[in-house]
Formats: structure tokens, sequence, C-alpha cells
């Protein structure tokens, strides 16, 4: 996967508090990436443009940056379509929230290096 994802300062420093002050049900995390999806899908299978665009404003962009420039979203957006239809599907869209969660434990494994 091609994507280019520059994190906020704000979310380096949640990565640093310990993440038993951070925890959250998975059944309800679940819950909610799903949910997310299907809610700015409309009931399509996919989110075109303006939706994926819409979900990556509003729902991301607390930790990710330059989430305001629709180029970067663009750009964003076409590192996830595998199969180059112009939209994002629902497993592209876990490609998203997988490089997510592998980048946040990235930033706390090297928190952990770093204070020991």
């Amino acid at each position: 996967m091609a994507i280019s994802i520059h994190f906020t300062p704000e979310f380096t420093s949640v990565c640093s508090v310990p993440f038993s002050s951070l925890y959250v049900d998975m059944d309800s995390a679940i819950k909610t990436v799903v949910t997310t999806f299907l809610g700015s899908a409309r009931g399509e299978e996919s989110l075109n443009n303006q939706s994926f665009q819409k979900l990556i404003q509003k729902n991301l962009s607390s930790i990710m940056e330059d989430t305001d420039r629709q180029s970067s979203i663009r750009e964003m957006q076409q590192g996830l379509d595998n199969n180059s239809d112009g939209k994002v599907s629902f497993q592209e869209y876990l490609n998203l929230i997988g490089y997510l969660a592998n980048s946040v434990s990235q930033k706390k494994c090297e928190g952990n290096a770093d204070s020991s």
C-alpha cells in the first residue's frame, strides 16, 4: 500500500500515555469502525470521493495531518484503491484502519524503547 500519512502532534502525545488508561472495549471499537464506514457509504458498497473525504475529515482529523487539503485526501484514497475503481471498498478502508493501528503500535513501542 502506497499511502502517506502524517500524524498530528496530539496523536504523538496520545502514544505516550499508558495503554491501561486508553482502554477501550474492543467490541465497541470494532462496531465503531464498521458503523462509521456504513454511515459514510450511505447504503453503497464503497465510499466515493466525497464520502471518503468527509469520513477522513470528520473522524480522523485529530490524528492525521493535512486532512483539510482535498489533494492530500485524494492521494491517500488513490493509495488505498487497490482495484483502481475510484472508490474505497470496505476492505480498502480496513487497510487504512490497519495501517493506523500499526502506526499507533509502532509509536507506542518507540516510546517504550526510549524510556528503557
